[in-house]
């Protein structure tokens, strides 16, 4: 029986590795409807080559761009929010969530409905949103799988497994680009320096966040909603070789590891795959003599305090989250456009949530909720990237 799955964020790399997955497994998966942002062009080539029948793009002012891409192929589309949570509402059995941003959490949280899976991408909807997205899940028995490679092998490996036998969760980072580096270097680093990842070809946001390891804070958080643990079990590793993606310590002193090579597409098959795994080209199977050996290390909150103010804002919780997520995306886009050097993203985000921390001590209780908190914080951040104490002179 073919699944049909809906990709939100078909054109960005975890869309990428989605559509690779289905094209291995024509037998079993198929496309229903695929959203992008801004891509018009891309996103009609996306709808015709997986055949599927709707096409939503997010940006109401290229909507006359995809009608003319998609002009004689009987596919449906639409432009603008309406047409995203159209092309959310159509019947599916997947929901691959990997809209990047709070731009994400309105069409993740309309896609949770009765019997439906969400494969969830789009960390930023639980740390906006977490408790709401999760209490919604379970209100109407719809299934969120984490296809964040990390937290997607936390998963695997928890199994069968109560969360109450569970110890500790930790997550695995690779350091980025800068891992090696003397902080002055860091803080001399350009846009082209912070986007060379070292083993995953990313969207620049993310890619951004992963140098300044904002990325692996937000992964935190999501994985605290996620899996209910407390913010002192959930721990994080340096990694470089990103082999391990998850360690589970149980209480009784075991610990299982998460394993793969470093590719999307295992975490996106495992998702696709629930109740009955896909068959994967051997290139995707782990050669550990190849792999060679595995490094560990402790994070260094000095030369990286994004990472140590995304355990702040988990540690104090209520809107601190949304703030940090809000304030970090307004300042990873000013750095990308040269506004701003790359240590002052850590320090243009601690300042917003210095600024709102006291605000409220509850997460937000609703997307519209979580949604007003983000643009109370990137209006901040605005204001305080205007007047000039953080841009580059």
């Amino acid at each position: 029986m073919r699944r049909t799955i809906t990709i939100l964020g078909a054109t960005g790399s975890i869309g990428r590795s989605t559509r690779a997955v289905i094209a291995e497994n024509p037998e079993r998966l198929a496309v229903g409807a695929v959203v992008a942002g801004r891509d018009a062009a891309g996103l009609a080539q996306i709808a015709r080559e997986t055949g599927a029948n709707f096409a939503a793009i997010a940006d109401e002012g290229q909507g006359g761009a995809l009608a003319a891409a998609l002009a004689g192929s009987g596919i449906r589309h639409g432009a603008g929010r309406e047409a995203v949570l159209e092309a959310v509402a159509r019947d599916s059995d997947i929901v691959v969530s990997a809209i990047s941003g709070a731009a994400g959490l309105e069409a993740t949280f309309a896609a949770l409905t009765p019997g439906r899976t969400v494969a969830l991408a789009n960390k930023e909807s639980l740390v906006c949103a977490g408790a709401a997205v999760m209490a919604r899940a379970h209100a109407v028995g719809a299934r969120i799988l984490p296809l964040d490679s990390e937290h997607n092998a936390l998963f695997q490996v928890l199994g069968a497994e109560p969360i109450s036998a569970v110890r500790t969760m930790t997550l695995t980072a690779s350091g980025g680009p800068f891992r090696t580096w003397p902080a002055e270097k860091i803080a001399a680093a350009t846009p082209e320096q912070a986007l060379a990842h070292p083993n995953y070809a990313m969207g620049a946001k993310i890619t951004i966040d992963s140098a300044s390891m904002m990325n692996k804070g937000l992964e935190l958080i999501e994985a605290f909603f996620l899996f209910g643990l407390g913010a002192d079990q959930l721990d994080v590793l340096v990694h470089p070789q990103q082999i391990v993606h998850g360690l589970v310590t149980f209480r009784d002193g075991s610990v299982s590891a998460g394993m793969a090579v470093p590719d999307m597409r295992v975490a996106a098959a495992h998702c696709l795959g629930v109740d009955g795994r896909l068959d994967a080209p051997q290139s995707r199977f782990l050669d550990l003599v190849a792999a060679g050996p595995l490094a560990f290390e402790r994070p260094d909150l000095a030369r990286f305090p994004a990472l140590r103010l995304a355990m702040a804002a988990l540690a104090g919780g209520g809107i601190a989250p949304v703030v940090l997520n809000a304030a970090n995306e307004i300042a990873v886009a000013a750095f990308l456009d040269r506004r701003i050097a790359f240590p002052a993203i850590p320090a243009l985000v601690e300042a917003v949530c210095e600024q709102m921390a006291g605000a409220s001590s509850s997460p937000p209780s609703d997307v519209t909720e979580a949604l007003a908190v983000d643009q109370d914080a990137r209006n901040r951040t605005r204001l305080l990237l205007s007047g000039g104490r953080f841009t580059v002179t």
